[in-house]
């Protein structure tokens, strides 16, 4: 399936099929693969509890070695499973590895799902076995491939002025927090980046995207963010690069909140005046995740004082006398309350995004989060997931 122009870069092409691994007999089991050796790098969950899919991917980014192809299940988690679940993931690299004529340590393995549960391994090295007959560029059957509670695919692309493209993909809905979301970012890209300096330059990347990330406050076993760099397009300018990098990632983390379960619209908090920026990601990531102020966006209520509170619980420096707070724009607090029309704000406030803006006067480091509101939802969906 190619969708609206959505093709991988050169050199990649990906395949998904439904392995019969959710019970829904939607596509459940995907790979991408470069017909280059990559560089890549990668982020994981800061879990101690993390899947074997996380602790393998860590252990080979613990070398110098490349990449060809990454294989996905959905509908599982394959974690906390044991050795067994080990196994299994091993097993299913090694699978892939096999169908395409590599090694197993040139395949990178993901699993989402449900926590707790075994891999039906005969379903999936069934699937593994014909997946590579699907190959094709079309980026949108992978997106859907790899969704779990997610309510829409998340693709996000962008052109070098070499020519070279970024296309990354992503899913994420609910468990998402920093230290990185129930989430998988995948970004695939045909421009020639040293390895070194990829890897480099990708956690303050991932750090400013997905761990800015926030929807309820729980963080996942298997979160994972991922970028390969096959070299087809060839050389190109490590800042334009990098820039295009941080503005496709920062689209598909905006996505995810904007998907989060049960969510009405999306949360956006921008705080400067900051001591350092990560502090003022510490402040916008404490409003994004705060029960109270996630209801009252929900609510439409310009309740402020919910800034305040989650703001000062932050461990960010502040100078209450020389905050700002702002709704949709209204000012509503600069070290005290200032009159406004409570109801023209709670009027705009019935938008997609609702974005609050603070200033903690201490400093001049920005930082952006975001999230979502609170609704009844939320609880439906958690309250039957395994049900």
């Amino acid at each position: 399936m190619t969708d609206s122009g959505r093709t991988f870069p050169k050199g990649f092409s990906a395949a998904a099929m439904s392995a019969g691994i959710k019970p829904s007999g939607r596509t459940d089991l995907s790979c991408v693969v470069s017909d280059a050796d990559c560089a890549w790098a990668f982020a994981g969950t800061r879990s101690a509890a993390a899947a074997a899919c996380v602790t393998r991917n860590r252990e080979l980014a613990a070398g110098s070695g490349p990449v060809r192809a990454l294989v996905v299940n959905a509908g599982n988690a394959n974690a906390a499973t044991g050795a067994q679940g080990t196994r299994d993931n091993a097993e299913l690299a090694g699978a892939l590895g096999s169908v395409l004529g590599i090694g197993a340590e040139l395949v990178l393995t993901a699993s989402t799902g449900i926590i707790g549960h075994l891999l039906p391994m005969d379903r999936v090295l069934g699937g593994v076995e014909h997946l590579p007959d699907g190959l094709e560029r079309g980026a949108d059957a992978f997106a859907q491939a790899i969704m779990t509670t997610d309510t829409r695919p998340k693709v996000a692309q962008a052109t070098l002025s070499t020519g070279a493209r970024i296309l990354g993909t992503a899913k994420g809905s609910g468990m998402i927090h920093p230290d990185m979301a129930t989430m998988f970012a995948f970004a695939f890209t045909d421009a020639r980046v040293d390895q070194g300096a990829l890897r480099a330059a990708f956690p303050a990347i991932v750090n400013r995207t997905f761990n800015a990330v926030t929807v309820d406050g729980d963080t996942s076993t298997n979160d994972m963010a991922v970028v390969l760099a096959n070299g087809r397009a060839g050389e190109v300018d490590l800042p334009e690069f990098l820039a295009a990098l941080e503005g496709v990632l920062r689209e598909l983390a905006r996505m995810i909140a904007a998907d989060g379960e049960g969510a009405t619209k999306l949360l956006t908090v921008r705080v400067s005046g900051a001591r350092t920026e990560a502090e003022a990601l510490a402040a916008a990531r404490t409003c994004c995740v705060s029960p109270l102020l996630k209801s009252a966006v929900h609510g439409n209520d310009p309740n402020w004082g919910r800034v305040i509170m989650a703001v000062g619980r932050s461990g960010a420096a502040l100078e209450v006398e020389r905050m700002t707070v702002a709704v949709q724009g209204t000012p509503v607090f600069a070290g005290r309350p200032l009159p406004y029309d409570a109801a023209a704000v709670s009027a705009a406030m019935r938008a997609e995004e609702v974005v609050f803006e603070v200033g903690l006067g201490v400093g001049d480091a920005r930082g952006e989060a975001w999230g979502c509101d609170l609704s009844a939802g939320y609880v439906s969906i958690n309250a039957e997931y395994t049900t």
